[in-house]
């Protein structure tokens, strides 16, 4: 039985155009779910859309259109942007489908019988767009704290969730569970929030009816967070123990922005409580991308789109980018001489121009014919331990979710392969028929490092790694057995490399 892994990004919200944040998430999603595919787990990667609430009610009804209609347009655009990004998700949830209302619906009723949900009355300030209840000492001059817009005071009858009731319960298990909550900052963060003392939360609407209705009382809509949350288990077939759910939950990895964090560290693991589940093994939270210094925002205009993106650099230019340039977890910056910069240095210059040189002395030397290594030299086994190094450091890094670690250390191979040309000098040997030996034990060391390496890259960077294996000679399936030298047999066919990347102007 191969061992399991279960993976998500949160649910994007269909009122939402796509942006850099969204691709964000979804590109570390799929990298987690590639490699961990490539090591040999049985892994299962969703992500979806979010598509109830009243703002999308709104939007509707302004665009004159249903709810439905308007989701059902949108949500296409999430999914080809997917497409294009090259995401490998094993499955797509809509809060629309009967799947998701149905275990909705289950888990809400099953804690209204507990008595964990109870009818009550609620009056406080409302932030319409972002769908939430602030008390009066929460506001910042009188406006949402989350998007500085103006509120409402709004009083009607609700029902809540004892989320109270379990406060101890999720302190003792965030502080018994180091991993449970990433970046660590981001722990300290809900570690005092959850101190200042936790208050029952209104789970339920009246003044719209877009949404999944409470069950024995269809006035009440329930909330979009409780509703939204629960996608995690309802794609898996929850209620349903036998299928997916039984196989896959609790999650490995829930990957989230910063701002979403108290919905999964707070809300969500007390309704699992609640209902008595599993809770999720970790939830991280990564940062805020900024645009050329600024916050990105509608009325700014600075929006990075992310199609917009690939057509002008490429769909792995853009997804190096976005894993190579900030530690994940903290906020980054993206601007287009940054991404152009990356581009030539690292992957047409080092990259590419590696693996371009060295098929074209392969064909050149041995008319693209591999040879076996001969004797082994101090400068040929310390590139070799580099390249089986790197597979215990990447292994250690993407763990710890720090892809760009990883990135890094895969180019110091990459480096130590430019650097290993130049010290053993292949167009000298190649003059004298008296070394051949040696020169095909140098091709040798250098492609098989490369073909390592690219077995690796193929997470980040699937399409690049494609080619560049297949000029490699190797077209087997990406597999942890892979990733062991020697890979590369004699009489292997090499054939000279295309460009990876083409340089780009600033």
């Amino acid at each position: 039985m191969k061992p399991t892994f279960y993976v998500t990004t949160p649910i994007y919200y269909v009122n939402d155009v796509p942006h850099i944040g969204h691709a964000y998430t979804t590109v570390a999603g799929d990298v987690l779910a590639r490699y961990k595919r490539l090591m040999g787990y049985d892994v299962y990667f969703l992500t979806g859309s979010d598509e109830h609430g009243q703002k999308v009610e709104k939007a509707a009804i302004t665009a004159g259109e249903t709810p439905l209609e308007l989701a059902d347009r949108v949500v296409k655009r999430f999914q080809a942007l997917w497409e294009r990004l090259g995401i490998s998700n094993n499955d797509f949830i809509r809060t629309t489908q009967e799947r998701h209302k149905n275990g909705v619906s289950r888990i809400f009723k099953d804690l209204l019988d507990k008595g964990d949900i109870y009818l009550g009355e609620y009056e406080d300030w409302y932030c319409t767009p972002c769908e939430t209840f602030w008390t009066e000492t929460q506001l910042i001059e009188g406006r949402c704290p989350d998007c500085n817009r103006p509120v409402e005071k709004l009083k009607e009858e609700s029902y809540f969730f004892r989320m109270s009731k379990y406060q101890e319960q999720l302190l003792a298990h965030i502080e018994a569970n180091l991993d449970f909550i990433q970046p660590k900052s981001k722990r300290n963060e809900i570690l005092s929030f959850i101190k200042e003392g936790l208050r029952d939360l209104s789970v339920s609407r009246t003044t719209f009816s877009w949404g999944i209705p409470v069950p024995g009382n269809d006035r009440h809509i329930i909330y979009v967070w409780f509703d939204a949350l629960t996608n995690y288990i309802t794609a898996l077939g929850y209620p349903d123990e036998t299928g997916n759910y039984g196989r896959y939950w609790p999650v490995d990895v829930h990957l989230i922005g910063k701002d979403i964090l108290r919905f999964h560290a707070i809300y969500w693991p007390t309704f699992l409580m609640a209902a008595g589940l599993p809770l999720p093994k970790k939830v991280f939270a990564h940062g805020w991308w900024t645009v050329e210094g600024q916050k990105m925002s509608k009325s700014l205009q600075n929006v990075v789109e992310p199609n917009m993106l690939i057509d002008k650099y490429g769909v792995d230019a853009v997804r190096y980018f976005l894993l190579r340039e900030v530690p994940f977890g903290l906020d980054g910056d993206f601007s287009h001489t940054a991404l152009v910069q990356r581009i030539n240095s690292d992957l047409a210059n080092d990259i590419g121009n590696l693996l371009s040189r060295s098929t074209a002395m392969a064909v050149k030397y041995f008319d693209g014919l591999l040879h076996v290594a001969v004797e082994l030299t101090e400068t040929d086994r310390t590139l070799k331990l580099k390249t089986e190094e790197m597979v215990t450091i990447v292994d250690k890094f993407i763990d710890e979710m720090a892809f760009s670690k990883a990135l890094q250390a895969i180019w110091e191979v990459i480096s130590a392969g430019n650097k290993y040309i130049d010290e053993t000098a292949p167009w000298t040997l190649a003059k004298d028929p008296a070394n051949s030996g040696r020169l095909a034990t140098v091709m040798y060391c250098l492609l098989e490092s490369q073909r390592i390496t690219h077995c690796l890259l193929s997470a980040f960077l699937p399409a690049t790694s494609e080619k560049a294996l297949a000029s490699l000679g190797w077209n087997e399936e990406v597999s942890k057995e892979g990733l062991a030298w020697g890979g590369l047999k004699a009489g292997t066919t090499i054939t000279k490399a295309e460009a990876l990347f083409p340089r780009m102007e600033e």
